[in-house]
């Protein structure tokens, strides 16, 4: 069976940064869930930060340099749990990982611009720069569409 990581706030786990969710109710992910497909994990909690937090946007990118709304450096937190992500990742197989759009750890292609004022960037968060860095693939919410297509290819190329 091939499994796929995704972000913990999409399954309704309320570990955003206000300590909310951003579940995803769509009739494939809950199939996938009773199937036990998915690998929920949230890298901003994995890397030790609480819930909830402050915000927190990618500052700069070289150095990596994450701060929190209140100016708190949280790189470690946000390196840590990328790393787990991986891990989590490569320990139960994922061939793929569905992550929460515009988030500084999910992303896989726009973020904020670290200055707070609700402006996206080009780029990824860590956790997903992370995934796609090692080959595996990120998908957001708003391309399950494509994650579905990806998930049918690999299952005809497996049979």
């Amino acid at each position: 069976m091939r499994k796929i990581l995704i972000s913990a706030c999409l399954l309704g786990d309320r570990v955003r940064y206000d300590g909310g969710h951003s579940l995803l109710d769509h009739p494939i992910i809950a199939r996938w869930r009773r199937e036990g497909r998915l690998v929920a994990l949230c890298p901003e909690t994995a890397g030790g930060l609480p819930t909830p937090r402050a915000a927190a946007e990618i500052h700069q990118r070289f150095p990596i340099l994450v701060r929190s709304r209140s100016g708190d450096d949280v790189t470690p937190a946000f390196l840590d749990g990328a790393e787990r992500a991986l891990e989590a990742a490569r320990r139960e197989g994922c061939i793929c990982a569905l992550m929460k759009a515009n988030s500084p750890s999910c992303s896989n292609s726009r973020v904020y611009d670290g200055n707070f004022n609700n402006t996206l960037t080009e780029g990824p968060g860590l956790a997903a720069a992370e995934l796609m860095r090692h080959g595996i693939p990120v998908f957001d919410e708003t391309q399950l569409a494509e994650l579905i297509d990806f998930i049918d290819s690999q299952e005809v190329r497996a049979a």
